[in-house]
C-alpha cells in the first residue's frame, strides 16, 4: 500500500523549508499495522538520509512501536479509515493517528495480572509528550518521541 497524499502538502516534505512529514491514508485492506509500521520506518530513513537528522535507533524502535500501538486501537475500535500523520519538530518526531471514533482512549491502571490491553501505557512511556483530542468528527492521538538517545528524553510529559 502505497501512502495516499492527503493534499499536496502532506507528502513527505523534500529537502528546503519547512519540516519532514508524511500523511497517509490507511483502508481496511490488506494489513494497514505492518504497513504504518513500514510507512514509519521509511519515512524516519528519508530523514536521516535526506534531511541530515540525527535518528537513533532507539527512535526509530520507538517510533515503529507507537505507530503500531495507535493504528491497531484505531483499527480495532474505529470503522473506516486511518489517518496516519510523521511530521519532525526540532528534536522529536510527531506521530498522530486519526479515526472515525470519538471516544477517547484512557490508559488503565496498572495490572501485572492482565494479558493485553498496555499498548496506550507503552505508548505514554516511550513518549515524551502524548495527547488525545477529539476532533470535529473522531479523534486524533498524538505522540512525540525523541529523536536521539538521551535518557533524559523519555517518559510520558504532558504539554
Amino acid at each position: 500500500m502505497e501512502p495516499v497524499p492527503l493534499d499536496e502538502d502532506c507528502s513527505l516534505a523534500g529537502p528546503g523549508p519547512g519540516p519532514p512529514h508524511l500523511a497517509a491514508a490507511l483502508d481496511g485492506e490488506g494489513t494497514p499495522i505492518a504497513e504504518a509500521r513500514h510507512l514509519a520506518a521509511g519515512f524516519l530513513a528519508r530523514v536521516r538520509t535526506e534531511h541530515a537528522l540525527p535518528v537513533s535507533a532507539r527512535a526509530m524502535d520507538f517510533t515503529q512501536l507507537v505507530v503500531s500501538e495507535l493504528v491497531t486501537n484505531a483499527r480495532k475500535y474505529a470503522p473506516g479509515p486511518v489517518l496516519l500523520e510523521l511530521r519532525v519538530t526540532g528534536d522529536v518526531v510527531e506521530v498522530a493517528v486519526w479515526d472515525s471514533d470519538p471516544v477517547l482512549p484512557v490508559a488503565r491502571a496498572a495490572d501485572p495480572g492482565r494479558v493485553g490491553q498496555h499498548g496506550l501505557e507503552i505508548v505514554m512511556a516511550v513518549s515524551q509528550y502524548f495527547e488525545a483530542r477529539r476532533e470535529r468528527v473522531g479523534k486524533r492521538v498524538t505522540a512525540r518521541i525523541a529523536l536521539r538517545d538521551d535518557p533524559g528524553a523519555t517518559g510520558h510529559r504532558p504539554a
